[in-house]
């Protein structure tokens, strides 16, 4: 059969068929499949969205897209709830809709990625990704990156030019910042320090599309600034559902909410008051959207790209936009030229034209610097072309203003015109582009696109590819050839296209046309721009699109460094990224002639300080339409104030430079007023743009980032900041002269009236007619300014100045950067000068920082200008510092120069002529300012007539405490003779007698006194000033001095001068100038019984002066007295305690320090002034000051216990944990107290017995319920304990067999009358009973001491005698008990009795009662009150006789050597003396506790204070009776305190009698772990303070450290006294509040360790909450210090056998180093004998190594080595380790590495390795 054949019809249909056939299939598999790497919901089951009850406020829409309905919301799988308002979204997300978390992985603990799997939902568009991998990690402790991107597939990312270069520097763990929820998968960014959520995306699903990707985040607070870029009426967003797109574009900034030029997905979060901010920021190009609803929360919507992320953390706004900066780029620093004014317009129409301008300006004498023409300059607006017939003359145009001093700047638009140039001449530019590929391309990637802008036709430079930026680079070369500019102006770079897309239009595909267009101008992609799907370098125009100016940018700076080369030049882009601040401007664009458009100026330039691009503005004025004189002139005003000042405008309309509106107008007038301000100022903002470019600070500040503790600040976007210092404040309205502004709280002053303004904190009514803009200096500036000319150019050459705003506290401060304005990378090559200003107390310090750039203008700076200054000066002086060996020189102010203001309160110095690039210090003395009295009459019930008797003023006051009885400036002493040498000025002075006597009758003046001056050291002086005539008493204690003397006066760090009229000594610290010492005030007083010497104070920061109670660590000089005499006195508030110390030491202005000792035994007092000043006063002796200079605080305190001795080496076992207890009742007590410790675990090493152990109460006697107490001491002793006893001084008289009191009888040791008086002993009554008494305790205390109390006798120590009988004593003593250590108490010396027994002291009542009394604790009962008679007599070591009125405060003191001595002797032990009354250079032999405290919370605080002020009085080894003495203590206040003592160095639970016990097992089991454990952390640290014991011992370091002795730079730290440290590394936080759960503590700059996890904390320079539960102190270890450590045990016998460890806490750059010092731990003088081990230690990135510095250890006292600890050892897993001995002998060990904390622990136990001995361990990753 043949083929059948088939009909036309049939075939037709068979065709159709295949075609349908195969149609399906694809169908079926694109069904089936998908898109690559995109899914559809798989699940055959019906989706039912899950939506509980969403609040309105959150929900998030599910249908941004136009024509919501419940159908189509369903069919997303969306909820769908319509409400009675549009805002609020009628179809929002479910809670099942997302991603789901698969798996995660952690590699290291900054690091975690996540494996995202999507949940089984509908889609909205299209395409979603069914996999996404999420990365985050923490890049440092203030920055948070978060990626979410396709598993699979490469994406798109931003090339981002600097953040590429970032390197991650982490220290803190992701887990403490950023949590994962699994299901559905959402992010959750907490504030590491207090958990709170700052940015929380559970509040919506995820959604990731091939070109819809989702996000949203609840937000802590409607706080929101930034996003852009758009035109925002309010700098606060608004979050009731405002949608703002994001995507540059060409379009009028008219205050409609499209997008706009710049493409800016930051913003910043200000949390609340306390100022806490963070800023989110999503690295990510494509065209997106942003909605802020009222939850608060935000939603970004874009259509490509990745999910990256950034979260900026910070304190204060400031922070957060310091760290936005540093991951993009901080700004560049404009040329200096470019911060003048500016004018430009579009279409002058000729050259000419542009002259007449820049000419009729000129002539009124406008302030000008920069004249621009826009493109009318080109021919046919054809780039890199000109208009050789309008502008024929423009290749000599720049040097016509140059002439002037004045710069030209030109526009170049990117886009390249096809055409021909006029006749027909070949456009070269075009030709070479096109040459080089150098367009951008339409689909193909070849053809370039075509579209039409300025010229006509154009191409598009691809600014992302080497060519074009090869060609780019080179067209614009061979045009500055041809026209000779300045600078460049970048416009239509957004790109721009008058053209939709191309000439050929755009395809229909998913580029062009996504499936989602967010909210942009005119809804459609390549609405005036290029074609989505054309071709880049760096992408698909699509992805790209918003970095087109960015590129652009990048490339014009590589042409302009090849055109400039080394100088700056300035660029000014209008399209933008973040990054671009970090080389070019940018104007706010395209404005108009209205008074909308001045006022959406301000939010915009904050706005882009926010994004990094300070040089700002808006076209002063408005770009179109025509300028109202009005308008214009308000404009001028406030635009004078934009960092970027330039008046634009355009073609067509009125001109609107300054001089078009009338040379005489007043909109000229007001123009010129405010830019000739402006250019004084420019040296401040110039200093502001450095700030931006070196630290990321805002130069346009909104007021929020200065006030954000004020909440009125939040919105306040009428006015603005200039840095910190200059409030801007506007008129915006039509016909306005007044105006509604925002006063925040702090001193202001009217820039141009200098007058402090009434109001603070407040909105006020603001009068500012016609020519007038609000103007205010912030008090606490230092404004550096120049005089103005009408160009930057000349006005460099102008003499400078300073205006200076005194806050408060009459402080300011400032800084000034100066280089040559012109060169490029002057900070990063050092060719500046940097300036700090500073302002204390009516000294301004001019402080040169840095002085790598002379000026050949040779500048100066003439006028300084003082707001704030309410009384003229007595004299003006200028210090110039020398740089070099040469001394400083001062000179006074002729009085011609100085002019004040007493209604306004202005000081004004004028012709001062101080050389820019030096060093000054400029200082006013203020007439007879009320602050600068000195009290006449410092007894009480001062009236006028006992005034004027004294010779004084009489002037009452209504300030408080002011004195109203006050010195004539010139009472005192005269300058009668003066010889000067090199090693010392001596001179005699006599007493002027121009006024009466001091008015104490019965003291009777010095007419005439010696003075010596001695230069003892480079850094120690001494003056001493006495009666030539009289052989006055002067102290017995011996001082180290140099027997010769420094006559260099290029060594000596001080300069002495000698004032007249009255008599005064002035040191002065060479290298700054400060005065340290000045006694050239009046007052000085010189009489027998009654010497007075007042000094100012180089700042308000003094420290010292005990013993008493002070409740700051700071002094405060608000007319606060202290009065030091040793008594028997509990610590309390200005009572005289046990001690006396008259040293301080004072903090500088410069923060250089400086000590101060008066060597003076004698009742006194000082008094601090507000001056500052200080007033010593004493009733007898010589004056004796000696003054060490430091300049660091650690060094004055070694430089002071060098004069007056270094402190004793404690033993090893006096660090140990201590009990005692006043009131044990036998032996069996104690004996049952060291049971039940040794039962609890709880570290103890030193027992106690107070005088219950005496037989009542009698040295060296026993009583019978502690006669087992002897075998008791030698059982525990056996077991590595030791005993301490305590000895009173006095010795009872009343015993018929006493041997203590029958040989000291014999011996004659105790205490007489003079014998011209009264040959007899003085007695007193203590503690010792009458014999055969039963001491009734039920009578009142004056009446047991009367009937119960025996006569005692107190022993002379200063006698070599009675040192010999008390040597013997003790020595009895230890024969019938052993003991390890020596209390010795009540050696003020107290007495029960005041005086004597009887009460009637003989002789001299004077003495008793001087003719000035002292404020001392009950100064109405006389000095003998609770001791001795004044008029008793003792002899000093030479046999000098003295009285007890000159030597009572030194009694202690002689107490505590004799006692040192003996029990070295006896025990032939080193051990431990513990004094109770103390005096400078009791530190040699003895510690110190800080007296009779009680249980109350403040005690613990307050013996924080003590224990600092010791370490200043070289008193090191000291505490406070833990839980304290008196009172019953409470549980929690007794283990906060068990806390904070365990690291007292001197480490004792003490408590009174008949109060409960209080030691660590008194409570319950909790009480005592807790005790237990924190006693094992001191326990362990033991090896560490023994070496800090080491370095005060040999170096006199301070042990217990307060912050501001290693961070003095930080000013903070002064003030801090709730925590300190222990030497320079461990950083104790304790809690001091009843109830606290946490605590604030100050984290000084440096890295620390948290002492409890091993983690750097990750914070520094700032105040942290810190966890503190009851179980818990925090403690930091400081990076770059190794600390020696060993296991604890029950006892430091025990402890001091086990290895050393070592803990190494590495710094930022992985560093550390440290000492170990080793002895016997008891041996006598092993530091001086040299038997010991001393090594140094030193840690690299890899390696640890010991060298032997000294090595004389006995073999028996050697260490092993043992567990190595490396702190902050990197994220990096580190497998092998070894250690190499001296000889090269290796030993591997095996690390274990714990990545999350990042600490290493290498054990050397095994080695049984000797520490003596060199060696190095090394560590690495074994690859």
């Amino acid at each position: 059969m043949g083929k059948r054949r088939f009909s036309g019809l049939e075939v037709t249909l068979m065709v159709m068929f295949s075609l349908m056939s195969v149609t399906a299939v694809a169908l079926i598999i694109l069904f089936v499949t998908g898109e690559p790497g995109s899914i559809k919901d798989e699940s055959t089951e019906v989706f039912v969205p899950e939506c509980p009850r969403i609040p309105l406020a959150e929900r998030v829409d599910c249908y941004p897209d136009a024509g919501a309905s419940k159908l189509g919301c369903e069919q997303r799988g969306c909820c769908w709830s319509p409400m009675d308002e549009r805002n609020v979204p009628w179809c929002f997300f479910p809670t099942n809709h997302g991603y789901t978390v698969e798996s995660t992985e952690q590699p290291n603990p900054y690091v975690l990625k996540a494996h995202l799997k999507r949940m089984a939902s509908p889609s909205l568009f299209g395409a979603d990704l069914q996999e996404l991998s999420l990365h985050a990690e923490m890049q440092s402790n203030r920055r948070l990156r978060f990626k979410i991107y396709d598993a699979h597939r490469q994406r798109f990312e931003v090339p981002h030019e600097h953040v590429s270069s970032l390197n991650s520097h982490p220290s803190s763990p992701i887990s403490h910042t950023l949590e994962i929820t699994h299901k559905p998968f959402g992010l959750t960014v907490h504030r590491k320090e207090n958990k709170k959520v700052l940015f929380d995306t559970r509040v919506a699903p995820l959604v990731f599309a091939d070109q819809y990707l989702q996000l949203s985040a609840k937000l802590p607070s409607h706080n929101i600034y930034g996003l852009g870029e758009h035109v925002h009426r309010q700098y606060r967003h608004d979050t009731n559902w405002k949608t703002w797109p994001i995507f540059t574009r060409d379009a009028f900034p008219n205050g409609g909410t499209h997008n706009l030029y710049g493409h800016y997905p930051f913003f910043l979060c200000l949390e609340d008051e306390s100022g806490k901010s963070f800023g989110v920021f999503l690295m990510n190009s494509n065209a997106m959207e942003v909605t802020l609803q009222p939850a608060p929360a935000i939603t970004y919507r874009t259509i490509g790209g990745v999910l990256d992320f950034y979260i900026l953390f910070g304190d204060t706004p400031e922070q957060v936009v310091q760290e936005f900066l540093e991951l993009i780029g901080r700004p560049v620093i404009p040329p200096y030229w470019s911060l003048g004014f500016q004018l430009s317009r579009w279409d002058y129409g000729s050259l000419s034209e542009v002259k007449k301008t820049v000419e009729r300006n000129r002539a009124v004498d406008l302030p000008y610097d920069i004249q621009y023409t826009d493109i009318d300059y080109m021919e046919d607006k054809k780039d890199f072309t000109y208009d050789k017939v309008k502008f024929s003359e423009l290749p000599q145009f720049a040097d016509y203003l140059h002439e002037k001093g004045q710069r030209y700047i030109l526009i170049l638009d990117p886009a390249i015109a096809t055409s021909r140039r006029v006749g027909n001449a070949p456009y070269d530019s075009y030709d070479r582009g096109t040459e080089k590929n150098a367009w951008v391309t339409e689909s193909d990637g070849k053809t370039p696109l075509l579209g039409e802008v300025w010229p006509g036709e154009t191409v598009f430079p691809d600014y992302t590819s080497q060519s074009c930026i090869d060609w780019w680079v080179d067209e614009y070369e061979r045009f500055s050839r041809e026209i000779k500019h300045d600078a460049l102006w970048i416009d239509m770079n957004e790109v721009a296209n008058f053209k939709k897309g191309s000439t050929k239009g755009c395809a229909d595909n998913k580029l062009n046309y996504p499936p989602y267009t967010p909210k942009i101008l005119d809804e459609v992609m390549y609405s005036k721009t290029l074609c989505m799907d054309a071709k880049q370098a760096w992408g698909d125009h699509y992805d790209v699109h918003s970095l087109y100016g960015y590129s652009m940018v990048l490339a014009t700076e590589k042409a302009l460094q090849r055109v400039f080369g080394g100088n700056r030049t300035l660029m000014l882009t209008r399209s933008s990224f973040p990054g671009v601040g970090k080389y070019s401007g940018h104007w706010l664009g395209d404005n108009a002639a209205n008074w909308n458009d001045i006022k959406w100026a301000i939010p915009g330039m904050l706005e882009f300080g926010l994004f990094g691009v300070p040089y700002i503005g808006a076209d002063i004025c408005g770009f179109f339409d025509n300028s109202s004189e009005e308008l214009c002139r308000r404009w001028m005003q406030v635009g004078a104030f934009y960092p970027f000042s330039r008046n634009h405008n355009a073609q067509g309309f009125k001109p609107q430079d300054p001089a078009a509106y009338g040379p005489s107008s007043t909109l000229v007038e007001s123009s010129k007023h405010y830019l000739r301000i402006r250019y004084t100022l420019l040296p401040y903002l110039y200093t502001l743009f450095f700030k931006a470019h070196t630290t990321g600070e805002t130069v346009v500040r909104p007021i929020m980032h200065e006030f954000y503790s004020d909440s009125a600040t939040w919105a306040v976007d009428r006015q603005f900041l200039w840095g910190k210092h200059l409030l801007i404040t506007p008129v915006l309205d039509p016909g306005m002269e007044t105006v509604r502004a925002y006063i925040p709280d702090a001193v202001w002053y009217d820039f141009e009236t200098m007058e402090k303004l009434a109001d603070r904190r407040q909105h006020v009514t603001m009068h500012l007619p016609a020519e007038k803009l609000g103007l205010h200096i912030r008090g606490g500036a230092v404004l550096p300014t120049q005089k103005p000319n009408v160009t930057t150019t000349f006005s460099r050459r102008n003499p400078m100045g300073l205006i200076v705003a005194l806050d408060d506290n009459k402080q300011a401060a400032g800084e000034l950067f100066w280089d040559d304005g012109d060169s490029r990378e002057t900070v990063r090559t050092g060719s500046y000068i940097h300036y700090k200003f500073t302002v204390v107390y009516g000294v301004l310090t001019m402080q040169v920082t840095h002085a790598g750039y002379r000026d050949p203008n040779s500048l100066k700076f003439e006028d300084i200008v003082i707001f704030g200054v309410p009384h003229p000066p007595m004299f003006v002086s200028v210090t110039h510092v020398s740089s070099d060996t040469h001394e400083n020189s001062t000179t006074m102010v002729p009085h011609s120069s100085i002019a004040h203001d007493e209604a306004k309160k202005v000081l004004s110095l004028r012709g001062l002529s101080l050389t820019l690039g030096e060093t000054y210090l400029v200082q006013w003395e203020l007439v007879q300012g009320e602050y600068q009295r000195f009290d006449c009459h410092p007894e009480e019930h001062a009236d006028e007539a006992k005034c004027k008797a004294r010779g004084c003023i009489w002037e009452p006051s209504n300030i408080e405490r002011v004195p109203w009885c006050f010195y004539p400036k010139d009472y005192g002493y005269d300058v009668t003779t003066i010889e000067e040498t090199d090693s010392g000025i001596t001179l005699e002075v006599a007493r002027s007698r121009k006024y009466r006597s001091s008015g104490r009758p019965q003291s009777p003046d010095i007419d005439t006194l010696h003075v010596d001056i001695r230069y003892h050291r480079s850094d120690m002086l001494q003056f001493k000033i006495w009666d030539p005539a009289t052989d006055r008493y002067e102290v017995p204690v011996p001082l180290s001095l140099p027997s010769v003397p420094e006559t260099d006066s290029n060594k000596r760090l001080y300069r002495v001068l000698v004032t007249n009229n009255p008599f005064g000594i002035q040191v002065i610290r060479k290298s700054t100038g400060t005065k340290i010492w000045d006694s050239s005030v009046p007052g000085f007083t010189f009489s027998d019984m009654f010497i007075q010497v007042s000094t100012r104070l180089s700042s308000e920061f003094v420290f010292g002066f005990g013993e008493t109670e002070h409740p700051t660590y700071k002094h405060d000089l608000n007319y606060h007295t202290w009065g030091m005499f040793s008594k028997d006195q509990p610590p309390g508030y200005k009572m005289n305690c046990y001690g006396v110390h008259p040293f301080y030491m004072g903090l500088e202005p410069s923060a250089d320090a400086h000590g101060v000792l008066l060597l003076n035994s004698n009742a006194m007092d000082v008094t601090f002034q507000p001056t500052p000043a200080l007033t010593y006063r004493t009733v007898g002796g010589i004056l004796d000051f000696y003054l060490v200079l430091g300049p660091t605080p650690e060094m004055v305190v070694q430089e002071y216990t060098e004069l007056i001795g270094r402190p004793v080496l404690p033993a090893y076992w006096a660090l140990g944990f201590q009990l005692c207890r006043y009131g044990y009742a036998n032996d069996q007590e104690i004996a049952d107290l060291y049971r039940d410790m040794r039962a609890a675990g709880v570290p103890y090493d030193v027992q106690y017995a107070d005088i219950d152990y005496m037989d009542r109460q009698l040295n060296f006697k026993l009583d019978p319920e502690f006669s087992g107490l002897p075998a008791l001491v030698d059982d525990m002793r056996k077991e590595g304990m030791r005993f301490i006893f305590i000895l009173d001084p006095a010795i009872s008289g009343n015993e018929t067999s006493y041997p203590a009191f029958d040989r000291g009888l014999e011996a004659d040791v105790f205490i007489k009358w003079p014998k011209n008086i009264k040959d007899e002993i003085v007695w007193g009554k203590v503690w010792p009973d009458y014999p055969d008494v039963v001491v009734d305790d039920d009578l009142d205390w004056d009446t047991q001491v009367q009937r119960f109390r025996a006569h005692t006798a107190f022993p002379d120590f200063f006698r070599n005698v009675t040192a010999m009988w008390w040597h013997q004593e003790i020595k009895d003593f230890y024969d019938m008990m052993k003991f390890d250590g020596l209390w010795i108490d009540m050696n003020e010396p107290a007495s029960f009795v005041h005086g004597t027994v009887g009460e009637t002291c003989l002789g001299d009542p004077l003495l008793e009662n001087p003719p000035y009394m002292p404020p001392l604790e009950s100064k109405h009962r006389g000095l003998n009150h609770k001791t001795l008679c004044m008029n008793s007599e003792q002899i000093l070591s030479d046999g000098k006789r003295v009285r007890h009125y000159d030597v009572h405060s030194l009694y202690g003191w002689s107490h505590t050597k004799p006692t040192y001595d003996a029990l070295l002797n006896v025990t032939d032990k080193r051990g431990i003396v513990v004094t109770r009354s103390t005096f400078p250079s009791s530190g040699k032999w003895a510690g110190h506790w800080l007296g009779d405290n009680s249980a109350v919370w403040d005690h613990l605080f307050k013996s924080i204070i003590g224990m600092m002020e010791f370490s200043l009085f070289g008193v090191p080894y000291t505490g406070a009776d833990i839980c304290g003495f008196f009172d019953k203590a409470e549980y929690e206040m007794c283990l906060r305190w068990m806390q904070l003592g365990a690291f007292y160095p001197y480490s004792r639970n003490h408590n009174g009698k008949n109060n409960r016990r209080q030691d660590p097992v008194s409570w319950n089991s909790t009480f005592a772990e807790a005790s237990r454990d924190v006693l094992n952390i001191r326990y362990t640290l033991l090896p560490y303070l023994y070496t800090l014991m080491y370095e005060a011992h040999t170096k006199g370091s301070t042990v217990i450290r307060p912050l501001l002795h290693e961070f003095v730079s930080d000013r903070t730290t002064w003030d801090i006294y709730r925590q300190f440290l222990w030497g320079p590394a461990l950083l104790i936080t304790p809690a001091l509040e009843q109830g606290a759960r946490t605590v604030d503590g100050y984290v000084p700059d440096a890295r620390w360790y948290d002492f409890h996890t091993a983690r750097d904390v990750g914070v520094r320079g700032q105040m942290v909450s810190m966890p503190a539960p009851m179980d818990h102190i925090n403690l930091h270890i400081r990076g770059g210090y190794i600390l020696p450590w060993q296991n604890p045990e029950n006892n430091t016998y025990y402890s001091r056998q086990n290895p050393l460890g070592l803990l190494v806490a590495l710094s930022d750059n992985r560093t550390a180093q440290g000492s170990f010092f080793w002895d016997d731990g008891e041996g006598i003088d092993t530091v001086e004998r040299g038997e010991y081990l001393l090594a140094s230690l030193t840690a690299e990135p890899n390696s640890l190594s010991c060298n032997i510095t000294h090595n004389e250890l006995l073999e028996a006292d050697l260490l092993t080595l043992g567990v190595v600890k490396v702190w902050g050892a990197g994220p990096v897993p580190i497998t092998e380790a070894s250690l190499t001995d001296g000889g090269g002998r290796l030993y591997p060990l095996t690390p274990q590495h714990n990545l999350d904390t990042q600490e290493l622990i290498i054990n050397a136990t095994a080695l049984s390795f000797a520490v003596d001995q060199p060696w190095t361990i090394t560590w690495g990753t074994g690859v």
